[in-house]
């Protein structure tokens, strides 16, 4: 069954179409999301997580359409997501970072935290139980370091706590947006390692991953979906990706 699909998919920015018109679905299994620079890899899953809305188009979650919901209700929905760029809050410690994940599911308000303190630090303690569990599954190191700030630890664990925060929160569709930038062949191996355990968890999560290395694509990846200005070009194996013309063409000119 399709965990979520898109309908004719578009959103412009001015007189470009950064998205155009694309269909996509996704159901149990892991799809790599390719195209060269400014092909829209990064803006579909922008609207896909309810940071942009689109022009046109439809987005349908777990048969729900969703199109037009805002980033925090797709959030609370069951969609989480990484991003280029490192996102985790450098004045925090590990730990808060990770609390963050599942700020849409937590249950006591503010006037209960005043009037039933216990009822909220017993939730506290729940959570932080949830996410240590999970950073101990990611490097058991990072048990010992959680309370310690973010800026104390290195790259590769930086990227393997924001993919834990991302997933603390039991989505069914994780968006990760190159997981692996910014680090050597070795720390790239160790994280698609990480993202073989989710998949091999309880969770049953599936992905759309954004990757320039062909060896995260090759080695994680169900199927491949390759955009260009906006436009899917191809939704085929990644052995038959490597084959076709039209996407050859879209990453040599011609």
């Amino acid at each position: 069954m399709k965990v979520m699909q898109t309908e004719s998919l578009t959103i412009n920015f001015g007189g470009l179409k950064a998205v155009d018109e694309v269909d996509f679905a996704i159901a149990d299994e892991v799809v790599g999301l390719l195209g060269p620079n400014g092909s829209g890899k990064t803006t579909f899953l922008n609207l896909v997580s309810g940071i942009y809305q689109p022009t046109s188009g439809k987005i349908i979650f777990q048969q729900e359409d969703i199109t037009g919901s805002g980033a925090h209700v797709i959030r609370g929905k069951g969609i989480a997501r990484t991003f280029q760029t490192n996102r985790l809050c450098l004045n925090l410690s590990v730990i808060d970072n990770m609390l963050l994940g599942l700020y849409s599911q937590k249950e006591s308000t503010w006037w209960q935290a005043i009037l039933q303190p216990k009822r909220c630090r017993k939730e506290l303690r729940q959570n932080i139980e949830k996410c240590l569990l999970l950073l101990e599954h990611f490097n058991p190191d990072l048990v010992e370091k959680a309370y310690d700030p973010i800026t104390s630890i290195a790259l590769i664990d930086r990227r393997r706590i924001e993919i834990a925060r991302a997933i603390v929160g039991d989505p069914k569709l994780l968006l990760l947006d190159e997981p692996t930038a910014g680090l050597n062949s070795e720390e790239t191996t160790q994280i698609i390692n990480d993202i073989g355990k989710i998949r091999q968890g309880d969770q049953q999560i599936c992905m759309i991953i954004i990757e320039h290395d062909m060896n995260v694509i090759s080695s994680i990846c169900n199927r491949v979906v390759v955009l260009n200005a906006g436009k899917k070009i191809a939704d085929d194996t990644y052995q038959e990706i490597c084959k076709n013309e039209q996407v050859q063409t879209a990453y040599l000119g011609g």
